[in-house]
């Protein structure tokens, strides 16, 4: 395994069809060389309000305040992504990037000592064995960018694709004009 990706963004190049996957930002949350986890950030649920699912987190959750697809794997699966103003010591959280972190969803907001600001809901997630994202990204399927913590609670979710493309440099922001179906441009 080459540099570890955990903390960046998965955007996905036209070449991925999957509807699994296709036009999506994932968030790696882990990467190492037993592979990887990530959250798909642009995928809401529609109708699928945190209020009805985890009632609990409902209070700090982004607008919209629905569930959001992590991906594929176990959709019967809850994780939640939280933007912290801080990490204090003793409380279940697990860092992602700077002033993000994976909170234990078995557990409350007031667990975490006042330092949630915001969080994001997710059923499944997405998983990828070791060597398999890495031929994937090789394969052309993937921009590796930099994540912002502000990324996966974007209010306007169906334009974080864009929006994310946008601001990178070179190449890769011209993507960010590809047409939906290149055949009907």
């Amino acid at each position: 395994m080459g540099a570890s990706h955990a903390g960046k963004l998965l955007v996905a190049t036209p070449a991925i069809t999957d509807p699994n996957f296709h036009r999506t930002v994932v968030l790696l949350c882990t990467h190492d060389e037993d592979g990887a986890f990530g959250l798909v950030l642009n995928r809401p649920i529609e109708g699928a309000k945190v209020v009805d699912h985890v009632p609990q987190w409902s209070e700090h959750a982004a607008a919209p305040a629905v569930m959001f697809r992590g991906g594929p794997v176990e959709p019967s699966a809850g994780f939640a992504l939280g933007l912290v103003d801080r990490l204090p010591e003793g409380v279940p959280w697990s860092p992602v990037l700077e002033g993000l972190a994976l909170l234990n969803l078995n557990g409350t907001p007031e667990d975490l000592g006042g330092c949630l600001v915001e969080c994001r809901l997710f059923a499944g997630y997405s998983g990828w064995s070791p060597g398999q994202l890495e031929g994937e990204i090789d394969g052309g399927g993937w921009f590796v960018v930099d994540a912002e913590p502000a990324d996966p609670f974007a209010g306007d979710p169906a334009g974080l694709w864009r929006a994310v493309l946008a601001r990178q440099t070179g190449e890769t922001r011209l993507y960010s004009y590809f047409p939906l179906d290149p055949r009907v441009n």
